[in-house]
């Protein structure tokens, strides 16, 4: 099989390593469009060669876009029109209600499969890839009944040659999940980012400050906004859900220390912990 990534980013470029590591596929082929990432991919070895999109649609059994999910909103419908009656295409974007909608009439619709795979850091661009990115993590399967069971098990089969887990669910509650798991940390990390670098204009030893505890929840904040932007944006209605949640849970923190209230704050404080049993299962 060869097997084609469009965007040899961080998730593209690594899945690309991985799927050469793994042997799963006979070939893998990259499409970059930015002329600086498609040569450090090439010097990279991140796949076999670096082809048109055009070439990628003419001689790949399957398809994937790692692409921004604005990008992928806008992509999808025109590969699908030209894709042939025998490949297979899916994504890793974040959201997945918006694009599933995109093409929920389009006829070849279960030729697509909708994924997300739970894996990534702060970094980008071809030069932040890395082989094992995909081990021992999840992906989301998203639609099954919108797609032709020989779709979803090639895309199924392909995550499980990358070491992944792969768990299945509507696109609806994959996105109301992940605003609170992913994108609400995401968008509070980089307005803590903001907040700080707000006041170190007045406060020059700020950042000398800085301990482990601000690095690391401030690390999200070193995320390409090319990638967030659209996310937030399409993701806009469970994250302002989640967000007013979040400012909820603010407001009560503020009142006990305004009112220097030690024991409600305490009991939040107490209450928060039990996060530990979700994060860290016994």
């Amino acid at each position: 099989m060869t097997i084609s990534i469009i965007g040899l980013g961080l998730i593209g470029g690594s899945m690309a390593l991985a799927l050469r590591e793994a042997d799963w596929a006979t070939q893998v082929w990259g499409v970059e469009n930015h002329p600086a990432h498609a040569r450090l991919a090439q010097e990279r070895g991140l796949a076999d060669k670096i082809v048109s999109l055009e070439e990628a649609l003419q001689g790949s059994e399957m398809l994937v876009l790692a692409v921004p999910v604005d990008v992928c909103l806008r992509l999808l419908p025109q590969i699908l029109d030209d894709l042939p009656a025998s490949s297979v295409v899916s994504d890793v974007g974040s959201t997945k209600s918006a694009l599933c909608r995109a093409i929920v009439r389009h006829p070849r619709r279960s030729q697509f499969v909708a994924a997300h795979p739970i894996a990534g850091t702060e970094n980008s661009g071809p030069g932040a890839a890395i082989p094992h990115l995909f081990t021992n993590k999840m992906t989301i399967l998203c639609e099954k009944a919108a797609s032709s069971p020989e779709a979803w098990q090639q895309v199924r089969a392909m995550y499980e040659a990358l070491g992944m887990t792969c768990l299945e669910m509507e696109a609806e509650a994959h996105d109301q999940h992940l605003a609170y798991v992913s994108h609400l940390s995401h968008l509070t990390s980089f307005a803590l980012a903001l907040t700080v670098l707000e006041v170190e204009k007045s406060e020059k030893n700020i950042f000398q400050l800085a301990g482990s505890g601000f690095s690391s929840t401030a690390r999200l904040a070193q995320s390409a906004p090319g990638m967030w932007t659209p996310i937030f944006t399409e993701n806009r209605h469970h994250l302002l859900t989640a967000l007013d949640e979040y400012e909820a849970q603010l407001r009560v923190l503020r009142q006990a220390i305004a009112q220097a209230d030690g024991e409600s704050l305490h009991k939040a404080l107490e209450k928060a912990n039990a996060i530990r049993s979700i994060l860290n299962p016994s």
